[in-house]
């Protein structure tokens, strides 16, 4: 890792992509606005949809109402 470089953590990178799939995303438009790669984006993906977090329909990804309630306690904890 470079210098200045701060690792995100598990929670932060998944509310990121469920904040991104509010109103639906493309892959792409996850990878590029959470600043992941593909390799990665799909594990994330993979992940939230076993949990119920979020729910892809055709080539859009969407937060779930279970994946709203996680990203509103994710960000307040934050705090």
């Amino acid at each position: 890792m470079g210098v200045g470089t701060i690792r995100r953590s598990k929670i932060d990178i998944s509310a990121e992509i469920l904040n991104i799939a509010q109103n639906g995303a493309n892959k792409t438009q996850i990878v590029y606005g959470a600043n992941l790669n593909f390799d990665i984006a799909n594990r994330y993906l993979e992940m939230l949809q076993n949990k119920g977090l979020i729910k892809q329909n055709g080539d859009l990804y969407l937060t779930t109402d279970k994946g709203k309630a996680y990203h509103d306690l994710a960000k307040e904890l934050k705090l």
